[in-house]
């Protein structure tokens, strides 16, 4: 992964193709269980949401979320994942992810705001593939000229989240 993105120090100088090498660096982070590594390209601050299906644009402290999660419990949730106790990931599910159609929808001062589509393929032992398929809306800061996710809000496509399985993963 590149360490310094831009020598301009704005998100407006930052280019797609910059973006794309990120959200595709940070797929393969998690697709290979480096969420310590993951955890690096995260601001102090960051957020990480997925909103109920029937209200995707809607404030998570004022509607249900499957995940509605601030660094801190974002921290708590890499420790549960790694330990091998967790039984929904131990052993762990074999993930890959796959990142498309990424455009930056606002650039100003040192945040970007992204959208990308996703394709997350979930293999477990003794259990049907799961794909979870949907949009990625970022923000994405600059951070002493590295790009870091500020937050990230996961659009889940699917009508009913049931018949997914479990999202205890990180998408």
């Amino acid at each position: 992964m590149t360490d310094t993105v831009t020598r301009a120090g704005t998100a407006t100088a930052i280019t797609r193709s910059q973006v794309e090498e990120f959200l595709y660096d940070e797929a393969a982070l998690l697709d290979a269980w480096r969420l310590d590594d993951w955890q690096a390209l995260l601001t102090a601050d960051a957020r990480y949401e997925i909103p109920s299906n029937d209200r995707p644009d809607a404030d998570h402290r004022s509607t249900l979320f499957t995940i509605a999660d601030d660094i801190h419990r974002l921290k708590q949730r890499v420790i549960r994942l790694k330990d091998k106790n967790a039984h929904a990931e131990y052993p762990l599910s074999r993930t890959r992810r796959m990142i498309s159609n990424v455009r930056i929808t606002h650039a100003e001062g040192d945040e970007l705001r992204v959208e990308a589509n996703f394709v997350v393929y979930r293999f477990r032992r003794d259990e049907r593939i799961r794909e979870y398929v949907g949009q990625y809306r970022h923000t994405l800061r600059l951070v002493d000229g590295a790009l870091k996710i500020a937050r990230r809000v996961a659009v889940i496509d699917a009508v009913e989240l049931g018949s997914l399985g479990s999202v205890s993963f990180i998408l």
